[in-house]
């Protein structure tokens, strides 16, 4: 009985594992769809290398930085026949790993719709190795491995409870986003995106179609993202799928009526709703979840304009408005809607969850000014001119999305 338990939770996570690798394919559509032609076949390499790369660091450095166990170690003594402490080759701990690794990936993955069409490619592989290697793992091993103590110390001793990210509104989104934020700022806009005077001048997305396409996987596979983070059969729970739907179609609705019905601003708004809820989705009600998704999905486009349009801040995909922002706003909105007060099943504070929130974001931002910033001083983060104007598929990677249209006769 018991090795049926294991093996139905190994598939459960593997599962769940899978569908936030196949999430992946949505962040790459999504890029796809709204960067200019010439930028497809970046955003494509882009997303799938970036997702190795993370895979890597984490298996190497990040796993361990966060809950202090060597995947490295424990497989180098399982070869050479001496066994390794606590590495269960048939059980529930590989499996988690790989769940956690699509996560941690996720984090390159966000911060590549920003900077979009303007960012060298090597660098930003070695920034996402750092970023995966040592920042992410380090704030997500306070949150979920209550490294340091803090959790104990500072936010359940001093604020009340420990701050509450069920599936990464701020650990995984919020630090993306902020990340981003820091890296666009440093990056500066595309080339011909403001006039001289400073006005916007309209850079339309490649195909609405692939944007939603990448929208969609994103929302499938969202389900597995909160869903089964609750790491087996016996914890899992039908009111995080039922709160999942909820807020993504608040920010559905919230999108259309605020967006004035624009097709990237409906399929991004899904993305907002889900954003915010992962934090609170095994606390709070449905009907919270749903107010959750619609502010999520408002907050996106009003932020998104705001950020092109009167702070000159060019990021492509709105990483910051969608993940940073929103992400930031589901952290706190679990210390309300997760009160018994709003419905919700409580053990949270309104307080904790401020300050993990804001103090999530600010680590974020500042890791992206060091890592983005280090890269700049030392071997650049930016394409020259040329080779924007070219566009990053022909200066990168030699080949355009469609070189059977490109040859001559």
């Amino acid at each position: 009985m018991q090795s049926t338990s294991v093996g139905g939770d190994v598939f459960f996570v593997l599962v769940g594992a899978i569908l936030v690798f196949a999430m992946h394919a949505g962040f790459a559509f999504l890029e796809v769809g709204t960067v200019r032609h010439k930028n497809q076949v970046n955003a494509l390499v882009k997303i799938l290398s970036d997702f190795a790369i993370s895979t890597t660091a984490y298996f190497f450095i990040g796993y361990t930085v966060a809950y202090g166990t060597s995947f490295f170690a424990d497989a180098m003594a399982i070869a050479g026949g001496a066994g390794g402490s606590g590495f269960e080759p048939q059980g529930l701990t590989l499996v988690k790993f790989f769940f956690l690794t699509t996560f941690a990936a996720a984090v390159p993955a966000i911060i590549s719709g920003g900077i979009a069409e303007r960012a060298k490619f090597w660098p930003q592989c070695a920034a996402s190795a750092a970023l995966v290697g040592f920042a992410y793992p380090f704030f997500e091993g306070i949150v979920w491995n209550g490294n340091y103590g803090l959790q104990e110390t500072f936010f359940k001793g001093v604020l009340g409870a420990e701050f509450h990210d069920f599936a990464g509104s701020v650990v995984v989104h919020a630090v993306g986003g902020w990340i981003a934020f820091s890296a666009v700022r440093l990056l500066g806009p595309r080339l011909g995106r403001y006039d001289k005077s400073g006005k916007p001048i309209g850079i339309p997305p490649s195909s609405i179609p692939w944007l939603a396409l990448g929208s969609w996987l994103l929302c499938v596979g969202w389900f597995g993202f909160n869903v089964m983070t609750a790491g087996s059969l016996a914890d899992v729970s039908g009111l995080i799928a039922l709160n999942s739907l909820m807020a993504m179609v608040g920010g559905i609705l919230a999108a259309l009526i605020v967006g004035e019905n624009d097709p990237g601003f409906v399929h991004n708004g899904a993305l907002a709703g889900l954003v915010a809820v992962c934090a609170g989705s095994d606390i709070m009600h449905p009907i919270g979840s749903f107010v959750v998704g619609g502010v999520a999905g408002a907050l996106f486009v009003y932020m998104f304009q705001l950020c092109h349009n009167r702070l000159k801040i060019d990021d492509v995909l709105g990483v910051w408005p969608l993940h940073g922002l929103c992400g930031l706003w589901g952290g706190i909105a679990a210390g309300i809607f997760g009160l018994k007060t709003f419905g919700g099943l409580g053990g949270v504070t309104f307080a904790s969850q401020l300050v993990g929130s804001l103090l999530g974001s600010a680590f974020a931002m500042v890791a992206g000014l060091v890592v983005y910033g280090a890269l700049k001083a030392t071997v650049g983060i930016r394409l020259e001119p040329d080779e924007e104007q070219q566009g990053a598929d022909l200066a990168i990677h030699k080949i355009s999305a469609t070189p059977e249209s490109d040859m001559t006769a």
